[in-house]
């Protein structure tokens, strides 16, 4: 694999980092909205629906960023081969994590 190879090498972790801490915010919300009802009591108020999509889209924004605000930062650098390895190799992590993750649910 590429990624392990010495040009590129910092690129590689740093996506799997950024990779990786999509995870950490993906399990945060899903404790929170599995334990929703213990957390926040069961109520089905005019204020439960825009609580969650207030949720979705901070979601969307923070993971966006963690995915795309790296690649975007040095495409505009001028970094633009950089940029789009970052990208890839992030994709490519979380396609790892995400096939780990079903393995466990299958185990």
């Amino acid at each position: 694999m590429k990624c392990f190879f010495k040009k590129t090498h910092g690129l590689c972790w740093q996506s799997l980092i950024h990779s990786l801490g999509v995870l950490i915010y993906v399990i945060i919300v899903a404790m929170i909205m599995s334990n929703g009802e213990k957390l926040f009591g069961k109520t089905d108020t005019f204020w439960s629906p825009i609580a969650f999509l207030m949720l979705f889209v901070s979601s969307a924004l923070i993971t966006s960023s963690l995915v795309l605000g790296r690649p975007i930062y040095l495409y505009f650098d001028g970094k633009k081969e950089e940029a789009i390895k970052f990208l890839f190799y992030t994709i490519g992590w979380l396609f790892v994590i995400t096939f780990i993750v079903f393995l466990s649910l299958i185990f």
